[in-house]
């Protein structure tokens, strides 16, 4: 199980209190009533899907009911670094995605056949 710390709540809580709310720092259309479908369905549907760290969005649903955004490198699973909505990106220090060592069932069990 994740612990996930909450910068509202100030406290590590466990991740079935939190859902995941997609990419964080997605830069809007200035005036979406003028850009073009193909615009809009590229801005409305479209994410990245990074091997590595990712910023995402997330909400306390079971506690505060705030949304965050969060810094987790996603081969890991590590969350880096959790921060206030609104917000910059903050840095957070080089993590190589590769560079992780990731267990699998087969390498700590066995063979799964």
């Amino acid at each position: 199980m994740l612990l996930i710390h909450c910068p509202y709540c100030e406290d590590d809580r466990s991740e079935l209190e939190f859902r995941w709310a997609g990419e964080a720092h997605i830069a809007r259309p200035d005036n979406i009533a003028e850009i073009t479908d193909e615009a809009f369905a590229d801005y409305f549907f479209l994410r990245d899907n990074d091997k590595g760290v990712t910023y995402e969005r997330w909400r306390h649903i079971h506690g505060c009911g705030r949304f965050f955004n969060a810094a987790r490198d996603t081969v890991s699973d590590r969350f880096l670094t959790t921060y206030r909505a609104g917000l910059a990106k903050q840095p957070v220090a080089d993590v190589a995605a590769t560079e992780q060592t990731i267990e699998t069932y087969e390498q700590t069990e066995g063979d799964a056949r």
